[in-house]
């Protein structure tokens, strides 16, 4: 269950919103707002989820402290955001340490898989490359449940999101509408066009849009190289190693540059942006969470560069043991936002 004071407080600047109005074209969030005249719990998560944070309507807005109303919309939904992802996650209490610990339950999980996948090497592998020093059946056995396992978490998370909303039956009309925004991230341009004021209240800037574009396309190329190399291996019969000149690599070597250069560039515009309009609460485990996506892509790359080397199998271990990591706590990470965000646009596109 989501935290009621959070729910309140995020209510009560919304109905002041909603009267003055004057930020109605900033982004999704106020047509959703301003389409409505009371707010349910339901209708408060859905606003939290619709919201990237960009801020323009704190810098804007007449009501922030010294004022009496001590408006903070961007902190307000960015908290009852992340109780929602906490509150539908499964199992619950994960979710809640990461976004407390995350840096610290990252490091050591990662670390400790590092060294069982180290130590794994002793067993031996069988064929080339990565395989000479952990066989791919014990890859699959290993990576396989802990990329399904997180899927059937976010799933019932998701499906506990979509009950909260009351979201209707999805039809392709919608989908389309969700995903274009999603893949332009129109709302991190405003409303106007100029971008969003995180980094600074008085500068107009896209940079946030374009790190989150880096990671979000990077990702889905690694993923798509990913994809392209189990196809190989079992319907052709062509297991890795792949040359540079062949598709998972074409598709992975850009991916893996574009994912680092994006966290890289995420980090460094959220450590220098102002955390009192966020979730200070949470702030360990969202930086925790694109260090560690950046670190996998980061050990990727290294270890296409260096995979004929003698530092392969040490650089191999660390980097499946990153690899583990990101998967199982996909669920309770900020990579969750992805999917919740997706739900919120989907619904909102059934509002309009």
């Amino acid at each position: 269950m989501q935290t009621v004071e959070l729910i309140q407080e995020a209510r009560r600047q919304a109905e002041i919103c909603n009267a003055c109005r004057y930020c109605e074209g900033y982004c999704s969030v106020f047509p959703a707002m301003h389409a409505g005249r009371a707010f349910s719990d339901g209708d408060i998560t859905q606003l939290a989820n619709l919201c990237h944070n960009c801020r323009g309507c704190y810098y804007a807005c007449q009501y922030t402290a010294p004022h009496e109303f001590e408006l903070n919309l961007p902190k307000a939904l960015a908290e009852v955001r992340r109780d929602s992802w906490e509150a539908y996650a499964w199992p619950q209490p994960l979710a809640r340490r990461f976004h407390t610990h995350g840096g610290a339950i990252a490091l050591v999980l990662a670390l400790g898989f590092a060294v069982i996948f180290w130590a794994l090497r002793a067993l031996g592998g069988s064929g080339e490359g990565f395989y000479a020093a952990l066989s791919h059946n014990a890859m699959v056995a290993i990576f396989l449940p802990a990329f399904l396992l997180p899927l059937v978490s976010l799933g019932v998370g998701m499906a506990r999101y979509w009950r909260a909303v009351d979201g209707e039956p999805i039809r392709l009309a919608h989908l389309k509408r969700a995903f274009g925004m999603a893949a332009k991230m129109k709302n991190l341009a405003a409303g106007h066009g100029d971008g969003c004021n995180f980094e600074d209240e008085d500068r107009f800037s896209h940079a946030r849009r374009y790190a989150h574009q880096a990671v979000m396309y990077g990702f889905l190329l690694c993923f798509a190289s990913t994809s392209v190399g189990t196809v190989l291996h079992y319907a052709f019969d062509m297991p890795a190693p792949y040359p540079l000149w062949s598709l998972p690599k074409l598709l992975g070597v850009p991916g893996g540059v574009l994912l680092t250069a994006g966290c890289i560039w995420m980090a460094a515009l959220k450590l220098r942006a102002d955390r009192t309009l966020d979730d200070e609460g949470a702030f360990g485990g969202s930086i925790a969470f694109i260090l560690l996506l950046g670190f996998v892509a980061l050990t990727g790359l290294a270890l296409y560069a260096l995979g004929s080397s003698t530092v392969m199998p040490a650089l191999l271990a660390v980097h499946l043991g990153a690899v583990l990591t990101f998967f199982l706590l996909t669920p309770f990470s900020k990579m969750a936002h992805g999917f919740y965000r997706l739900l919120a646009l989907i619904r909102d596109a059934q509002r309009t």
